[in-house]
């Protein structure tokens, strides 16, 4: 989850000629009411934007409003800057999952489950020097109040029944994943999961790491994917990019917490 030509590339074209491709990571979580589930995610006891999460809840936020909620491009962030993928998307959100159960732990983008965003804005955050540093897919995306709950149980379910592993297929290799356990979500939003990958490379002989964080505020959801060309693991998404996304977020579309 690079950049359109250049996140992949660097990670597939790598994995050629270092035996390294990774796939994504990031995590999220619930307010300071929120407790932890023993499955990779928080819920509050109070939805995070005092609005019911129900079919009754918030009007899904436009492109517009999600723009001005995200990064901006050449934003900084401590030691990683925020830039925009050349196609729009991470090359990423085409892979998909085996079994089908699976596809929320590889990409929520549309098609991934049974429910379509109304609108969505993809940035990554990086160290530009470091090119098999780490990178972190942020993706904001708006849905309706229902749907948005849907995405969260889907991912909940996917990481319960994909916990011994699947298979991410994408355009030229397949990668094993090997084992899915919960990871600590941050305390944030409404409900928030979090997600430790140990995957194999795709020549089956390197043990690669990754992360997935996503939090809902609303009906929005913000996912964080952080992966890294090599076998180091990095322990998480990092806080910094969630929390200068999660600010951005909340100071703009005005659905985060209020801390008691």
């Amino acid at each position: 989850m690079f950049e359109a030509g250049k996140r992949r590339a660097r990670l597939d074209l790598g994995a050629v000629a270092a035996g390294l491709i990774l796939v994504g990571v990031a995590a999220c979580g619930g307010d300071g009411q929120s407790a932890d589930d023993g499955k990779g995610g928080k819920t509050s006891g109070k939805p995070a934007d005092g609005h019911s999460a129900s079919a009754t809840g918030p009007a899904p936020l436009t492109e517009d409003r999600l723009t001005a909620a995200s990064l901006t491009d050449g934003e900084k962030i401590g030691a990683y800057t925020t830039s925009e993928y050349a196609l729009g998307a991470p090359l990423g959100d085409d892979y998909t999952a085996e079994p089908a159960v699976c596809q929320p732990l590889v990409s929520l983008a549309k098609g991934a489950t049974a429910f379509d965003p109304v609108a969505e804005v993809q940035r990554k955050a990086d160290i530009p020097d470091e090119l098999l540093g780490l990178t972190v897919s942020v993706q904001l995306r708006s849905y309706t109040a229902p749907d948005a709950t849907g995405v969260m149980k889907a991912l909940a379910t996917a990481g319960r029944e994909c916990a011994g592993g699947f298979t991410e297929d994408r355009a030229l290799a397949r990668a094993r994943y090997l084992k899915v356990e919960p990871a600590k979500a941050p305390d944030e939003g409404d409900e928030a999961r979090a997600y430790r990958f140990t995957l194999l490379d795709v020549k089956s002989t390197l043990k690669l790491y990754e992360y997935l964080t996503v939090v809902r505020s609303g009906s929005t959801t913000l996912s964080f994917r952080a992966e890294i060309t090599g076998t180091k693991d990095v322990g998480g998404v990092p806080d910094e990019i969630i929390q200068a996304q999660w600010q951005k977020f909340r100071s703009v579309a005005g659905e985060a917490a209020k801390k008691p």
